[in-house]
């Protein structure tokens, strides 16, 4: 079956608190060099062998539930299958 991953990130330009507050803590905890985090999501799909479009369904799946599409931006990889 095949195995597909979607990774969702917030939009650029959209302010990710969740990742300035990792960012601010790495070098109290000694860890320097890091210049930006961002936080996201990494989602993993199974799909049935019989479906034709495993690209599409899984694309429309992310644009339909998994990110928001108006501050969120989404990758779709077929990893095997």
């Amino acid at each position: 079956m095949p195995r597909v991953n979607v990774d969702v990130m917030l939009k650029h330009e959209i302010l990710d608190p969740q990742g300035q507050a990792v960012e601010r803590a790495l070098p109290t905890m000694g860890f320097e060099g890091v210049a930006e985090v961002r936080i996201g999501k990494h989602i993993e799909l199974v799909i049935d062998d019989d479906v034709t479009d495993v690209q599409g369904l899984a694309e429309a799946v992310a644009d339909k539930l998994l990110a928001n599409p108006v501050i969120e931006a989404y990758t779709v990889t077929v990893v095997d299958g």
